[in-house]
């Protein structure tokens, strides 16, 4: 039974919840539309076409009542102060009915499911169970209902069949449930953190207005008894008073948004900063620079780029008075909080950003702005003006580079961490010009044959005496644009290497960054390596992320292609800490499938259910499957016993210069 909430506060919070609930509901009846549509009309089945098609019948049904419901909402209760009982009620019953109904369709056409059918119609329950878990997050019971519904009784079904493809692609659905429920528990508990903070900032504002209006009232009131007291020179001081502030204005004013610009903004900062430091108050400087901005000037010209920053000009000066605020330049503004400390300033910091999410600067336009801001403390961080601003546009500056969209505040740690940063940034680009990096190899052994199968080339740099890991570097030489001239030479390198070794025929696998792997040029460049060292292309071997998934898949596809043409190998490093899933898998065709060192470390006789699966579906799929990180012969025992098909680790030797590898190779045919 749903209680109707008993104060203001809980039916706003209600509200807010149904709102969140019904703000995707066309969007999810359209998914769900489609996606019984696929299963009953994709998979032709005689014998029970009309069962299906009654279902399917039934599902639209609940489907166009679940619409009429969202109509009624949109047109006729949304933006009004409604009761948010019976909308919920509503809400939720229809979830539960669809979801209900989807686990019947699944379960009673479990029998007839081919392994074609039944992995299609796992994907589909598991991407709208995904789906869920983020649209539904506001209602934590809902969304449990409905993604267990979805997902557990057709995967317990599956699980328990006798077929073991079926039973693995039970034990994934189960996997993706309890993965899918506790990613809902965390995306309710930050639903209800934003709603609350929401509310919290709705109630600051508001006080803020409150004390910006009395205040001007009081000045009002104060203007007007001195012009009664002394009307004759309080024209005439008024009329030179407004000929130098428009003085001022011209050399002090934004002339697009009339906020202070960078001049008259800092000369006013300094007067403020001397009140707080006589006062003994704190103080927070905001930098804010936003986010789609460039977007809506490259698309939708420069002029319709003005009208955004005098919306956004007009709307942060609502939270603030018009002295504590300027534009710095560009889509980049200032702002002063007196008397605001780290959490006020963050407050203020995250309405700010929410109102400029919901500004729609452009009508008719499906662009948006969003916002980075950064914040420096006064006195925490600095005592002048210049070292507020300049740390703020610091904080902001690492944000944006980093994860644009967050607010920051500056700290000690950020310094260092930036000034590190820089300094690697640095020592790479002399690293590159003066050829100090370093190409490894580690073996890779055939574990069934014990002979050497492959080696992986690994890259390696020593800075300032102390070796860089590549997982600290990569990075910035992707941010850098360096990665391209490091990846051409590990590549070049590798194979030049390769092919002038005595036995040719073991493979040499190398690293490829997701950047190189969408250049235009990478396919050119791999023909240049192979053309210049003389190496087997069937010999070279190309690992790349599961990241890759979360790129331009037309640009991924023709780029594979082009590689399994030239009878290159494509394998997917990392297996099972990234994202993937077995349509991709399937459709861009690799050859190798490398499982992760966490899982090898981690395994036992009593779990290996994860390695296992990967070797069942790596076979399924014609790959062949390497594990990476073995270091004891009992984890190479299982691994063989598991159908693993190459092994690596320390076990067999640590990455090795090319000597030190030839040494180790002639030691290792001899132990045989």
């Amino acid at each position: 039974m749903i209680k109707s909430p008993s104060s203001s506060a809980n039916i706003a919070t209600a509200r807010e919840v149904v709102e969140l609930l019904y703000a995707n509901v066309f969007t999810g009846l359209v998914m769900t539309i489609l996606s019984i549509s696929a299963i009953t009309f994709g998979f032709a089945n005689p014998q029970i076409a009309s069962y299906k098609f009654s279902l399917w019948v039934t599902m639209m049904m609940l489907s166009l009542l679940r619409a009429f419901d969202g109509a009624y909402w949109y047109l006729r209760l949304r933006n009004t102060s409604y009761p948010p009982r019976w909308p919920l009620v509503r809400f939720i019953l229809g979830s539960s009915m669809s979801g209900a109904m989807w686990a019947f369709f699944c379960v009673s056409l479990y029998e007839s499911m081919s392994l074609i059918e039944l992995s299609t119609t796992m994907v589909i329950v598991a991407a709208m169970a995904g789906g869920a878990a983020t649209t539904l997050a506001s209602h934590l019971p809902l969304v449990l209902l409905y993604t267990t519904l979805l997902l557990l009784p057709l995967s317990v079904r599956a699980l328990f069949d006798s077929d073991d493809q079926f039973t693995l692609l039970g034990g994934l659905g189960t996997l993706f449930w309890v993965a899918m429920c506790s990613a809902a528990v965390k995306a309710n508990d930050f639903t209800k953190q934003a709603i609350a903070i929401k509310h919290e900032n709705e109630e600051l504002v508001a006080l803020m207005r409150q004390e910006r209006n009395e205040v001007r009232r009081v000045n009002q009131a104060l203007l007007d008894s001195n012009q009664k007291l002394d009307h004759a020179n309080s024209n005439l001081e008024s009329e030179v008073n407004r000929r130098t502030k428009e003085l001022q204005d011209i050399s002090n004013r934004d002339p697009l948004t009339n906020l202070m610009n960078r001049i008259g903004f800092m000369q006013n900062f300094n007067a403020i900063l001397e009140r707080a430091t006589n006062g003994k108050t704190s103080m927070a400087v905001l930098f804010i620079d936003l986010d789609g901005f460039k977007q809506i000037n490259d698309s939708l010209g420069h002029q319709a780029g003005d009208v955004v920053l005098s919306k956004v000009a007009g709307k942060l000066s609502e939270y603030c008075e018009a002295n504590c605020i300027g534009r710095w330049g560009g889509d980049e503004f200032i702002i002063i909080l007196p008397h605001a400390d780290g959490d006020t300033a963050v407050a203020i910091a995250l309405a700010i950003k929410s109102s400029l999410t919901t500004l729609n600067p452009i009508a008719n336009s499906p662009l948006s702005l969003d916002a980075t801001i950064g914040i420096a403390l006064y006195p925490v961080h600095g005592d002048s003006a210049s070292t507020l601003v300049q740390l703020a546009d610091l904080t902001m500056y690492h944000y944006k580079r980093t994860s644009p969209g967050l607010v920051g505040i500056y700290t000690e740690a950020l310094y260092d961490k930036m000034h590190h940063e820089q300094q690697l940034r640095e020592g790479l680009r002399q690293a590159i010009e003066k050829k100090q990096l370093q190409v490894v190899y580690q073996p890779i052994i055939d574990a069934t044959s014990n002979r050497l199968w492959a080696i992986e080339a690994l890259l390696r740099w020593q800075f300032n005496g102390v070796w860089i890991s590549p997982d600290e570097f990569i990075p910035l030489a992707e941010k850098s644009g360096a990665i391209h001239d490091i990846g051409t030479w590990v590549l070049h390198r590798a194979c030049i290497d390769a092919a002038q070794w005595d036995d040719q025929t073991f493979g040499v696998s190398v690293n490829v960054s997701v950047l190189q792997l969408v250049s235009e040029d990478f396919i050119a460049c791999v023909d240049r390596a192979l053309a210049s060292s003389g190496l087997a292309p069937q010999r070279l071997h190309l690992e790349v992320t599961e990241s890759i998934f979360a790129d331009d898949m037309a640009v991924l596809t023709t780029n594979i292609s082009a590689l399994k043409a030239r009878r290159v190998k494509v394998a997917i490093d990392d297996f099972g800490t990234g994202f993937s899933s077995l349509n991709l898998l399937q459709s861009l065709d690799f050859d190798l499938l490398k499982i992760d060192r966490a899982f090898v470390q981690q395994m036992t006789l009593s779990s290996d259910a994860i390695v296992k699966a990967t070797v069942l579906m790596a076979k399924a799929l014609g790959c062949k499957t390497v594990a990476e990180g073995v270091e004891t012969e009992e984890q190479a025992s299982l691994l063989r016993l598991l159908g693993v098909d190459c092994l690596q680790g320390y076990l067999f030797a640590r990455p090795l210069e090319k000597k030190a590898l030839q040494e180790w190779y002639t030691g290792w045919q001899d132990n045989k």
